[in-house]
């Protein structure tokens, strides 16, 4: 450190805050200290900052399939959060939710020296299941959890009613549902929401309609739902199934909002500008990520237990023109074939 510090013509000190990745560094500085490691084959010693300070200033995160909206969107918020708090993120994308694959990454970060884990939904894993290092300090965004690691996440019931109600309440006699996987712990919380909300009203539970959250399930299923004409209202469990229902119905001369009114959940930055402008419920990803890491910084600095501590985060929905009352018959006018 005192060569690096040498040959980029600055202090010790700063040469530790850019090899932290702290924020309070000028670029230029940044630029000739991370110069000066690359030509003096600079690495900091782990172990030896650990000894020091207490701390390795890195914390694990678990996610699985970070393709998807909601775990890159948190990922990407725990990252922000992590380097306000002056730590790195070591990340493990697993293959499967299962306790094996979420248990043997855990394994691994803690090998990688960690002083603490996020873990993105564990999904299929369960708190009897799921093999963590002893004494290492846990969060999950996953509500199964409480009593045996602290939890946050979005409020998915509240949102599902919201989208549900808010479709009943422009006239819809029903509403059918494009639900996320089998496995997802929140699509199984928003398909018990729509549920409940429609038998709350007395109204009859439509089949449901299972995708994967990708546009293309969403478009696949879209087109069975384009051939029943008694479809006025569809609430998706997430955008992107959204937008492949609303192709769907667009390429069978169904009309959104006219004919079907749709609903998504996530409100990612695109669905504002799809054609029709989507109404969504919207997830506060920010505020997930940071509560994850506020959490997990509390078991790391002052050994707090907060095994029952429970955060959640309130949804909102955004009206926008993808949903009207339905067709004055309350049924959809004929469609060409599909």
């Amino acid at each position: 450190m005192a060569d690096v510090a040498a040959l980029a013509g600055v202090s010790g000190q700063t040469v530790s805050r850019v090899s932290t990745g702290a924020d309070s560094v000028r670029p230029e500085t940044r630029r000739r200290v991370l110069a000066a490691m690359t030509e003096l084959g600079y690495s900091p010693n782990t172990a030896a900052r650990a000894l020091r300070y207490g701390s390795f200033r890195t914390i694990g995160v678990i996610a699985h399939r970070l393709a998807r909206t909601g775990e890159s969107r948190t990922v990407e918020a725990v990252v922000d959060a992590a380097r306000a708090e002056g730590y790195t993120v070591s990340l493990v994308d697993v293959r499967s939710p299962s306790s094996d694959d979420v248990s043997a990454a855990a394994a691994q970060l803690s090998h990688q020296a960690i002083d603490g884990l996020v873990i993105i939904r564990a999904e299929t894993a369960t708190p009897a299941t799921l093999a963590l290092p002893p004494r290492l300090p846990v969060v999950v965004s996953d509500s199964r959890f409480i009593g045996h690691h602290p939890a946050v996440g979005a409020d998915q019931s509240a949102g599902a009613r919201l989208a549900v109600q808010h479709l009943l309440d422009l006239g819809h006699r029903t509403v059918h549902h494009l639900a996320g996987p089998a496995d997802s712990g929140p699509a199984e919380l928003r398909i018990e929401a729509w549920r409940a909300t429609l038998e709350d009203a007395a109204l009859p539970v439509p089949p449901l309609h299972l995708g994967d959250w990708s546009a293309q399930s969403g478009y696949e299923q879209g087109r069975q739902i384009a051939r029943d004409r008694s479809v006025t209202a569809v609430f998706c469990a997430n955008d992107e199934m959204a937008a492949g229902l609303i192709r769907a119905l667009h390429e069978t001369g169904t009309r959104v909002p006219d004919d079907v009114s749709v609903v998504g959940f996530d409100n990612i930055p695109l669905a504002s500008y799809l054609w029709p402008p989507l109404t969504t419920v919207a997830q506060d990803f920010h505020a997930i990520g940071h509560c994850l890491v506020d959490l997990l910084m509390r078991q790391v600095n002052e050994g707090a237990d907060l095994r029952d501590a429970h955060t959640v985060v309130p949804v909102e929905l955004v009206v926008r023109q993808s949903t009207a009352p339905p067709p004055s018959s309350g049924r959809r006018r004929a469609t060409g074939d599909i």
